[in-house]
């Protein structure tokens, strides 16, 4: 397989600029890397060649000119499905969905049009963004390339799964409560949630952000300077500052770190992960940041008013379309609909008034330190058909506490690989940093890459059966 398509961003615009490679061949060995994947993971969805070819074929003239659009003219790129595209549906991972083809392009999607990105295709989803697993009534089973079977996390799963198996630099993910770092760590990439509102999107909604999933720190931070450009149609996204997204470098030294091991709601962290992290932190500390012990905020079953938010959410919009429609999606997502059956006006508000106070815990708990280390995901990735990790005795959401929690506080954080399990399996370190600090989480996220333990060779592809 030709190995152009695991060349990042980077690589790709100085080649393009040098007329050493063009946009059309990088296209085609992308989509070659698609056709020797796709059959084991299924990670997309709408891939159209002929689209991307002429996208490239575009593009390719523009440097031919010395006319680029930027530094992502002809870098293929690959869309979360729940993103609108002009002219696609937005099925939202679900059989439930009604296929209306989209009037406009999303924010994100036109800032990467815009800027001469490939578009290659969509990528898979759970149904709603409902869960951190890729479980989905609408697409087939997305699956890890690491293990084919494992799961590549959710929701950004198509996207997750895309980065680690080489489709291409860039993946445009979405967050509301790990959909992006958790496949990042089950995937073994690196995964951004910025502050909320550093990326306009539309609609905004609690939480709620896009970011990018590549192999490479700087590859996101490219990815930002693009995506974080400002649209209006984003009524709660913040003021445009010019951030010098590429200027990665600093020091750890002086840095005060909390290190959050005990996540507190009872969640059991695997030995492997906790001792990774461990080490991780042991290495901020080696070059000379402070860092501490940072007790548990968040109680066992506090996260439970998440979930009753948002099955009141997933109750209405399920209302909202026919019956026989209904019945189309996941168990998973139905049932988190029922549990709000009879839900009263008091209780979602009182569901609300609990995810403010967890935001008002996160900032007050870490307020104090530069960067916040934790684990991404107490586990590492979980078998291909489940849904979640499985404790008894605690609800499926209270998984996600080391990464839903930034979304309530609206903080920057991102997960970035820091060894693998036994058995070959990633392990994802979260850096999580003030809120409006996304320049200062990216670059510690930088200053680890270039610390961390040698990486293992990417995987690949299944040979195929004689």
């Amino acid at each position: 397989m030709n190995e152009i398509h695991a060349l990042d961003a980077i690589s790709l615009a100085d080649q393009y600029r040098r007329k050493t490679l063009s946009p059309v061949e990088v296209t085609q060995a992308v989509i070659e890397c698609i056709d020797a994947w796709e059959p084991h993971i299924h990670a997309t969805w709408a891939l159209d060649p002929e689209v991307a070819i002429a996208m490239a074929h575009a593009s390719q003239a523009r440097w031919l000119r010395d006319a680029p659009l930027g530094p992502l003219d002809g870098v293929p790129v690959t869309i979360k499905e729940n993103f609108a595209t002009r002219g696609l549906p937005v099925p939202l991972g679900s059989a439930a969905t009604p296929l209306i083809p989209a009037t406009e392009d999303s924010p994100p999607v036109a800032r990467l049009g815009e800027a001469g990105a490939v578009f290659l295709c969509k990528t898979t989803m759970p149904d709603f963004g409902m869960l951190a697993a890729a479980h989905s009534s609408f697409h087939p089973l997305t699956r890890n390339p690491w293990n084919l079977d494992r799961n590549p996390g959710g929701s950004s799963s198509g996207a997750g799964a895309a980065a680690a198996a080489g489709y291409g630099p860039l993946h445009l993910g979405s967050d509301i409560g790990g959909s992006v770092r958790i496949p990042a760590s089950f995937c073994g990439v690196f995964g951004f949630k910025p502050s909320l509102g550093r990326i306009p999107i539309d609609p905004p909604y609690t939480g709620r952000v896009a970011g990018p999933i590549t192999r490479t720190v700087t590859d996101a931070a490219l990815m930002m300077s693009v995506l974080s450009r400002p649209d209006a149609r984003d009524h709660m996204s913040l003021p445009y500052q010019d951030i010098p997204w590429l200027s990665l470098s600093g020091s750890l030294s002086g840095m005060r770190i909390g290190l959050w091991l005990d996540p507190g709601n009872d969640v059991d962290v695997d030995p492997e992960v906790y001792a990774a992290i461990e080490s991780a932190a042991a290495r901020f500390e080696a070059e000379g940041a402070h860092v501490e012990w940072v007790s548990p905020w968040i109680k066992r079953g506090t996260l439970e008013s998440v979930s009753r938010f948002w099955g009141a959410r997933m109750r209405s919009e399920l209302e909202a379309l026919p019956e026989e429609r209904r019945a189309l999606a996941s168990e998973v997502v139905r049932k988190l609909a029922d549990s709000a059956a009879g839900i009263s006006g008091a209780a979602v508000y009182n569901a609300h008034a609990q995810m403010l106070a967890v935001r008002a815990a996160t900032v007050s708990a870490t307020r104090d330190y530069d960067l916040i280390l934790s684990p991404t995901c107490a586990k590492p990735a979980f078998g291909a058909h489940e849904t979640h990790i499985h404790q008894e005795g605690l609800s499926p959401i209270e998984q996600s506490i080391f990464t839903m929690v930034f979304n309530l506080s609206e903080q920057p954080a991102a997960s970035i690989n820091c060894g693998y399990t036994a058995n070959g399996l990633p392990i994802g370190l979260q850096i999580a940093g003030r809120r409006f600090d996304d320049l200062g989480v990216l670059r510690a996220a930088r200053t680890w890459e270039t610390l961390r333990p040698e990486q293992r060779t990417w995987p690949r592809p299944p040979l195929p059966q004689a």
